[in-house]
């Protein structure tokens, strides 16, 4: 294993976690889900796992893997786990923040108002 390419902790997921950032190439896969266009960036953000941060705190950047739509970035966990490989996509921290804030923005704004529970039917 290559250094900087340390898996998280967790028997079977690391196998899975090395296939995603495998097919990412070690590279954040945001398009733009985020909120930011990347357009310097060619249209993909840069961060690349085990690279240097110079915004947002700094620091190493450690990929996550997450699901790639962002609409499913808003299940529960055990649910995006079973998730199969296609469906994943490698995510820095910012982007994956920013990608789940815009979801959470959008479900609010989409999902139908509830009607309160009426006691009684008049």
């Amino acid at each position: 294993m290559t250094p900087g390419r340390v898996p998280p902790l967790g028997g079977a997921t690391n196998s899975l976690w090395l296939a995603v950032l495998a097919a990412a190439a070690g590279r954040c896969q945001c398009r733009g889900a985020c909120g930011k266009s990347h357009a310097k960036d060619g249209g993909r953000c840069q961060r690349e796992h085990g690279g240097y941060q110079q915004h947002h705190g700094g620091g190493t950047v450690r990929l996550i893997v997450a699901p790639a739509d962002p609409a499913h970035l808003l299940q529960p966990a055990h649910r995006a786990a079973t998730l199969p490989k296609r469906a994943l996509a490698a995510w820095c921290p910012t982007c994956h923040n920013g990608a789940r804030t815009l979801a959470r923005r959008t479900q609010r704004t989409t999902a139908p108002v509830a009607e309160p529970d009426a006691l009684f039917d008049l």
